[in-house]
């Protein structure tokens, strides 16, 4: 019998759920909030059946663009021949996580805003632009000897005696 191509195809490791992670779905996923910019990730919940996105969207990231009473509206890039289309999927809460794509952006720039206010403070100008490692400093090698190493010449005639 040939393979399926429904829409739960292929899915049998891809949905199921994690060691130790089966069983009722705690209440920290109903009462998250999200709001409209956020980015969250779409990772499907084998459990619940409904509002369940199709298999491409799963572990992929995307900007909630609407909320409805039990889903979220995610707008998420797919790639289709050789351009990217914007595609707007209706997930419900169960399906999606916040994602932690911009955590270090966020952190960075929590930083810069305190340096900025403690040079403002100081009197100073600072620059908070991020830059470029560059070289490493060069340095000298001390109490190092050079030997010079050259080749033995090659013996044909003494090769042959002992050969096979």
């Amino acid at each position: 019998m040939p393979a399926g191509h429904g829409l739960r195809s292929r899915t049998r490791d891809l949905f199921s759920r994690g060691f130790r992670k089966k069983g009722t779905i705690p209440l920290s996923t109903y009462l998250k909030t999200y709001h409209i910019g956020d980015y969250v990730d779409v990772k499907v919940n084998g459990a619940i059946h409904k509002g369940m996105p199709h298999k491409f969207y799963h572990g992929r990231t995307g900007q909630v663009w609407n909320i409805t009473k039990r889903a979220i509206g995610v707008e998420v890039n797919k790639q289709v021949g050789n351009r990217i289309i914007r595609k707007r999927i209706h997930v419900r809460v169960e399906h999606v996580q916040p994602s932690r794509c911009t955590e270090d952006f966020k952190l960075r720039k929590k930083k810069n805003d305190q340096l900025k206010a403690e040079a403002k403070a100081k009197g100073e100008v600072i620059s908070t632009k991020r830059q470029p490692e560059g070289p490493k400093p060069g340095f000298m090698v001390e109490g190092a000897t050079l030997e010079t190493v050259t080749p033995i010449p090659y013996d044909v005639v003494n090769d042959l005696k002992g050969g096979y």
